[in-house]
């Protein structure tokens, strides 16, 4: 199942700010519990692949299954590294992508805004988070969704998004330029050991 309980727990125990603001982590940028604050035990090879998988899952927000499947889908992508793949996939979600376009502060909150059909690709509305986005493919708002404060607000606190998207703010609608370079993925993730929990388990 796909996690749905508070970020910010999540966020101290893994070390990454899930919300993107990095607040929960400049309050308090430990582990919750007793110990969080105190000296941790040194992590297996095993244990940093796996808080390594965790990390990743819970920033795109995808249950193990859909997590697990998406890798499977990766590693028969013929050229390229399979990380790489993999990340570039995860960044293809529709979901992700309206957050990418500034559309909303959150994954979380672009994920509901898609359920709730507010997102449109290509002019037809689509209510499904893990649509996958092609080059070119253009990304709106369905005209009755165009003033609500939720998409106003997120659009107006951007402060920057990445090279392989472009974003028109007067129509509120963007696109998939091209797919992203590796070193334009997450540098927070160290994909290679996702790779290998993912190899032995599979």
């Amino acid at each position: 199942m796909r996690y749905t309980g508070p970020s910010w727990r999540i966020s101290r125990r893994l070390g990454i700010s899930l919300s993107g603001t990095g607040k929960e982590l400049s309050r308090r940028p430990y582990a919750p519990g007793d110990h969080g604050n105190g000296r941790r035990q040194k992590l297996s090879e095993y244990g940093m692949q796996l808080r390594e998988k965790q990390k990743l899952r819970y920033m795109y927000g995808l249950s193990e299954r859909q997590f697990s499947n998406l890798f499977v889908r990766a590693g028969r992508i013929k050229t390229g590294r399979h990380g790489d793949n993999f990340m570039i996939l995860l960044e293809r979600r529709l979901d992700n992508m309206v957050y990418r376009l500034g559309l909303a502060t959150t994954r979380r909150q672009a994920r509901q805004l898609v359920n709730h059909g507010h997102i449109t690709v290509d002019n037809k509305r689509v209510d499904i988070p893990s649509y996958e986005v092609k080059v070119g493919q253009v990304i709106g708002v369905r005209k009755k969704s165009q003033n609500m404060k939720v998409i106003k607000d997120a659009v107006k606190a951007v402060v920057g998004r990445p090279p392989y998207v472009s974003f028109d703010a007067k129509k509120l609608e963007g696109k998939l330029t091209r797919l992203p370079q590796p070193d334009e993925l997450n540098s927070n993730i160290n994909d290679a050991l996702v790779v290998e929990y993912y190899n032995k388990l599979l």
